[in-house]
């Protein structure tokens, strides 16, 4: 719900005095589905927001992905909806991963659709995507370097890698900045094929989930809810 709130400041607590309610989400309330996936993006600006900091777009932001997943047919997966209100929220809190370029070497990477085969990596550390080859190649240099400080520069350099991705993957997260939600149509080459795009969709969520929990250190508790309402076992 949206309300609009008169506050009295008090010495230890605060009182409401008038509240006037806005909006109250009518499509919401009716699908507990959506619901789940409202109080998972609910908890996550919460965990985004700056105590007594007026954020308005952090708040625009939020209403305005609510309503999406309000008006989407009821048929509709709501992890792409997740997915990308996900990363729109961490982008606004100054956490948006590198989806373009190599975290570690800088090049930039495209997704290859071509093969069921081809991966990268994806480091919470390193914040965002690692060409494999360019991490693979740090490390056999570590283990030829044998100076006393070889240990303390591997450390430093080489992000461990938490998740490996496909092509498909990469293409809805280089996508996930844009107005409007990612389509799969035009991937219809190689791994589309031999990838249920669902599937795609539950990983890319389920990365970002795992990435928010790393950088806040806070777990979306709904987000159980969600995957037992709409993932089949």
């Amino acid at each position: 719900m949206v309300n609009e709130l008169l506050i009295l400041r008090g010495k230890s607590l605060n009182k409401i005095i008038q509240a006037d309610t806005i909006y109250t989400y009518p499509g919401l309330s009716k699908d507990i589905g959506k619901l789940a996936a409202a109080q998972y993006l609910a908890e996550l600006a919460l965990f985004l927001a700056v105590d007594e900091q007026p954020q308005s777009d952090l708040y625009e932001l939020l209403n305005e992905h609510l309503k999406r997943i309000e008006s989407a047919e009821k048929d509709r997966s709501i992890y792409p909806y997740l997915a990308q209100a996900v990363f729109h929220l961490i982008a606004i809190a100054g956490l948006t991963p590198q989806v373009f370029n190599c975290c570690l070497s800088e090049e930039t990477i495209s997704p290859n659709l071509t093969t069921s085969d081809w991966r990268i990596g994806f480091s919470f550390e390193g914040g965002g995507i690692v060409d494999l080859a360019a991490f693979y190649q740090a490390q056999q240099h570590h283990k030829e370097d044998k100076t006393e400080d070889a240990e303390a520069r591997y450390n430093n350099r080489l992000p461990k890698i938490d998740y490996r991705i496909g092509g498909v993957e990469l293409a809805i997260l280089q996508q996930l900045n844009y107005q409007d939600l990612p389509s799969l149509e035009g991937l219809d080459e190689g791994e589309i094929n031999n990838l249920d795009p669902e599937i795609a969709w539950i990983r890319v969520e389920g990365i970002l989930r795992e990435y928010v929990k790393y950088h806040t250190g806070r777990t979306i508790r709904s987000a159980t809810l969600v995957d037992n309402l709409y993932v089949e076992f």
